[in-house]
C-alpha cells in the first residue's frame, strides 16, 4: 500500500510540477538557488532540514519530489506499522489507503511542507501511547512517543500541542503505573523538537510571547473564528483560500468529508452498544481491548481540527491532514466490520454499498487532484516566465525583487524579496531605494495594480498578467 502511494504520487503529481510559495521559503532557507527568503513567526525549521540532503547540493525540482515521495511513503508505512497488534493488518491496510488516496495527501505528500509530516507523527505517537499504556516495560515504545512528538513539533510547534493534548492529559487522569514515565517521554519529545524554535524565538523574534503574538497577527488574529465553512469551500482544490468568499463545492467533493468524522464517531458509539447486546458478549470480550485504540485517535484528531475549524478566521485543506491521518483508522475498522459481519443477508447488501461508496471516492478524489496539480502547475510555470523576463530586462543575481507575488518569483529568479508590510515585511522603501542604487531591482505588480510611489517612475514592462517596474541603474545597462 505504501509503496503504491509513492508511485502514485510519482504519476499523479509529477515530480517536474515547480515549488510552491511556501516551499519557495522552506527550500530557500537551505538552497543555493537564492537568498533564503524572509521566515515569519508562525514558521519552523523542520521541513527546510528534510529537503536539505537535497536542496543542499542541487536545485533540481524533479529530484526533490522523488526524494520526498519516496520519504513520504516509507513514513506511512513506518507510521502505520507501529499499530500493528492494536488494529488487524487489514484495517491498517485499508486505513492507509483512505488516507493516501485522499487528493491533498496525494498532493502534499512529495511536497516540502509540514502538514503530511506532522499527520504522520501524530498516527505513530498515537499508536506507541497506546503501547506504552499497555506495557510499561515497553521502552521501544517510550522512544516512540518521544521521537513522534519531536516530529510533530520540528514541524509544527503550535499543532504538536493540539494534536497531543488528549496524551497530555491522559496520564493525569487515570491513575496507572508507569504513567509518569509516559507522560516524561512525550514532553521531552515536545521539548526537544520545539527547541529550536523557543531559542530562535528568543534570538530572532523578541522573545517567545513576542514570536506567538507576531503569529497570531500573521494568521489574522487568532480567536474566535467559524471556519467550517471556509474549510468546505477549501475541498475543491483550493491550496489556500483567504479570503474565502468563494461558492460551497459541489455535494459529492463535500460528503465524503463530513460522513468522515461521523463514521468514526459511530464506530465509538458501537463500542458503548455492543456490552448492552448479550448475544455478542463473545465479541464484546474480544473487542473491547481496542477501545482506547479508538478513542485515542478520535480525540487526538478533534484537538488537531479545533484550532483551524474554529480559531483562525481562513482555510487551507492541508490544515487537517493529522485529522484526516487518526480518523482512518476508526473508518476501516468500521468498513471492516460492515464487510465481514456474520450475517449473509446483511453482507450482500452492505458490501456493493462500501464498495461503490469507496469507488466514488476515489473518482472524486482523483477529479479535484487533477484540477489542483493543474492550476498549480500553470501558476509555477508564470513564475518561472517572469524570472526568465527579469533576467532578459537585466535583473539578475544579486538582484532584489518587492511587490505582488515577489517571494516566489524571486526564488526563480535567483534574487532576494523584500516587503514593506503584511505578513512577509522585512524591509523599508528607503532601504529599497538604497538597493536600488547598487544591484538591480525590480517591483511586480499585477496588471490594474498600481507600484508604490518609489516605483512609479520607473520603467514598466509587462509579463502576462503581470507589470514589473524596474529601477534604472544596476538593471537598466544590461536590458536588452
Amino acid at each position: 500500500m505504501a509503496g503504491a502511494f509513492v508511485v502514485a504520487q510519482l504519476v499523479l503529481v509529477r515530480p517536474g510540477m515547480g515549488l510552491g510559495w511556501d516551499e519557495t521559503v522552506y527550500v530557500s532557507q537551505v538552497s543555493t538557488q537564492a537568498p533564503a527568503s524572509f521566515f515569519s513567526a508562525p514558521r519552523a525549521r523542520g521541513v527546510s532540514l528534510l529537503a536539505a540532503p537535497i536542496t543542499s547540493w542541487s536545485s533540481s525540482t524533479e529530484l526533490l519530489r522523488v526524494y520526498l515521495a519516496l520519504l513520504s511513503g516509507l513514513g506511512l508505512f513506518l507510521a502505520l506499522r507501529v499499530w500493528r497488534g492494536l488494529f488487524p493488518v487489514r484495517v491498517l491496510v485499508l486505513a492507509g489507503a483512505l488516507f493516501a488516496t485522499l487528493w491533498v495527501t496525494l498532493f502534499y505528500g512529495p511536497q516540502a511542507m509540514p502538514n503530511y509530516w506532522v499527520a504522520i507523527g501524530a498516527l505513530a505517537c498515537v499508536g506507541y501511547f497506546l503501547h506504552a499504556r499497555a506495557d510499561r516495560f515497553d521502552l521501544m515504545a517510550l522512544w516512540g512517543v518521544g521521537v513522534s512528538a519531536a516530529l510533530i513539533a520540528w514541524m509544527r510547534p503550535t499543532d504538536a500541542v493540539y494534536v497531543t493534548l488528549p496524551l497530555l492529559v491522559l496520564p493525569l487522569c487515570v491513575r496507572r503505573r508507569g504513567r509518569w514515565r509516559l507522560w516524561g517521554a512525550l514532553v521531552a519529545g515536545l521539548v526537544a523538537g520545539a527547541g529550536q524554535w523557543v531559542i530562535e524565538a528568543f534570538v530572532s523574534y523578541g522573545g517567545l510571547a513576542q514570536r506567538l503574538a507576531d503569529a497570531s497577527r500573521i494568521q489574522g488574529g487568532l480567536g474566535w473564528h467559524f471556519a467550517v465553512d471556509d474549510q468546505a469551500r477549501s475541498l475543491v482544490g483550493d491550496t489556500l483560500c483567504r479570503p474565502c468568499g468563494g461558492a460551497m463545492p459541489p455535494v459529492a467533493v463535500m460528503v465524503w468529508w463530513f460522513v468522515l468524522p461521523l463514521v468514526a464517531v459511530a464506530v465509538m458509539v458501537w463500542w458503548f452498544v455492543l456490552p448492552l447486546v448479550a448475544a455478542l458478549g463473545l465479541v464484546i470480550a474480544v473487542r473491547a481491548r481496542r477501545t482506547a485504540g479508538t478513542l485515542l485517535p478520535i480525540a487526538c484528531a478533534a484537538t488537531a481540527a479545533f484550532p483551524y475549524l474554529f480559531l483562525i478566521g481562513y482555510a487551507a485543506p492541508r490544515f487537517l491532514l493529522p485529522t484526516y491521518a487518526l480518523l482512518s483508522l476508526p473508518v476501516a475498522d468500521a468498513f471492516v466490520h460492515l464487510v465481514t459481519t456474520p450475517n449473509r443477508v446483511r453482507r450482500q447488501v452492505v458490501v456493493p454499498l462500501v464498495v461503490l461508496a469507496l469507488a466514488a471516492h476515489l473518482a472524486v478524489q482523483y477529479v479535484v487532484l487533477e484540477r489542483t496539480v493543474d492550476r498549480s502547475t500553470a501558476a509555477r510555470k508564470g513564475w518561472t516566465r517572469t524570472a526568465a523576463e527579469l533576467h532578459r530586462l537585466g535583473v539578475r543575481p544579486p538582484c532584489l525583487l518587492t511587490g505582488y507575488e515577489a517571494l516566489p518569483v524571486a526564488f526563480y529568479a535567483g534574487c532576494a524579496s523584500g516587503q514593506t508590510n503584511g505578513p512577509n515585511g522585512n524591509t523599508t522603501q528607503a532601504d529599497i531605494e538604497r538597493t536600488a542604487r547598487r544591484l538591480p531591482v525590480a517591483t511586480l505588480t499585477t496588471l490594474g495594480g498600481q507600484p508604490p510611489a518609489y516605483a512609479r517612475t520607473w520603467q514598466p514592462h509587462r509579463i502576462g498578467e503581470r507589470r514589473i517596474f524596474v529601477a534604472p541603474g544596476q538593471a537598466a545597462g544590461q536590458g536588452g
